[in-house]
């Protein structure tokens, strides 16, 4: 594989980067524009500006500039008025005013931090993600899903209805391989399949396509779901399984760890569904438990992926 396209958001996303940037391959990461959370969303809603949160985090993990800089543009303010702000997050909301355009804040960035690939959003529109259930109900806005509980029968979509950047495109149609995940599965996975086009052009380009389940599931998200549910859950917002290989972690973590992290979700299991297809079960975890920050207002995923195990199992498929 030399051309890996990586789409999803986030702290999944970064991991992912971090480990196949390790590989003489030619990276483009397609980023999730629906982020309206922490300092994002406070950025969005004072200025008007495109969420740099998901973006900010490829930016990082794809940098070969020095660790101060890399560190700078990871540093949050813990006092005064900017409390909870990320540096790189102002550094992109400034470059966006500064040029008029997100996508060439983006691109002066890349240059700034000497990012050895791409990281393209999926789109430049300005958009919201919605809930929709049967009953009616709405819930609007990324940051207000953590609050209520999901279902399966629970309707995505985008507004406004946005045009898919032609740089996302064109990175899905050039690619070898295109991996989906991991990554808060409604929150930064879903909104890049929701943009029209994306999915028609994941169906129509030739290179492999590969899910990365997550590791553990989220409370009333994706309570209960098995890697099986995973796929079938998928398969709603890509009109069918598009996916040549799913890889998952089959160690269970720590007891201690999974106590720890009981009000958040649960061990993603899974079944005989999997001897269906290309299905690579290994242990992916990470050996070195996160830290969360006590500045950090977001809460964060403590049981992470090891990046090297998860580019070694990707280089590794043919």
């Amino acid at each position: 594989m030399k051309r890996i396209v990586t789409m999803g958001g986030g702290t999944g996303q970064f991991t992912l980067l971090s480990g196949l940037k390790k590989y003489p391959v030619e990276l483009s990461a397609i980023v999730t524009m629906a982020d309206d959370g922490g300092s994002t969303g406070l950025l969005r809603d004072e200025l008007g500006v495109l969420p740099p949160g998901d973006i900010r985090q490829c930016l990082i993990a794809l940098s070969e500039s020095d660790k101060t800089l890399r560190e700078l543009f990871l540093y949050r303010f813990e006092t005064g008025r900017l409390k909870g702000h990320n540096f790189g997050n102002l550094f992109l909301s400034a470059l966006e005013k500064m040029t008029g355009s997100f996508d060439r804040a983006v691109k002066k960035a890349a240059e700034i931090l000497r990012i050895r690939g791409k990281v393209i959003p999926v789109t430049l529109d300005n958009v919201r993600l919605i809930a929709r259930f049967p009953d009616g109900r709405q819930i609007e806005h990324e940051s207000n899903l953590g609050k209520e509980k999901i279902t399966k029968e629970a309707t995505f979509f985008l507004i406004p209805p946005p045009i898919a950047n032609p740089e996302a495109v064109d990175a899905i149609l050039g690619a070898d391989a295109i991996i989906l995940g991991p990554g808060n599965f409604y929150s930064s996975l879903i909104p890049n399949l929701l943009v029209p086009g994306i999915v028609e052009t994941l169906k129509k380009t030739s290179a492999k396509k590969i899910y990365i389940c997550n590791l553990m599931n989220k409370e009333n998200h994706t309570s209960g779901f098995k890697v099986s549910d995973y796929l079938e859950t998928l398969s709603k917002y890509t009109n069918g399984d598009i996916f040549d290989f799913v890889i998952y972690n089959n160690q269970r973590p720590p007891q201690e760890l999974l106590s720890r992290y009981a009000e958040e979700g649960e061990f993603v299991d899974f079944d005989d569904v999997l001897s269906k297809k290309n299905f690579f079960g290994e242990n992916l975890l990470s050996d070195t438990l996160y830290e969360q920050k006590s500045h950090d207002p977001l809460r964060r995923t403590l049981i992470r992926h090891d990046a090297d195990k998860l580019a070694k199992i990707l280089m590794e498929l043919k």
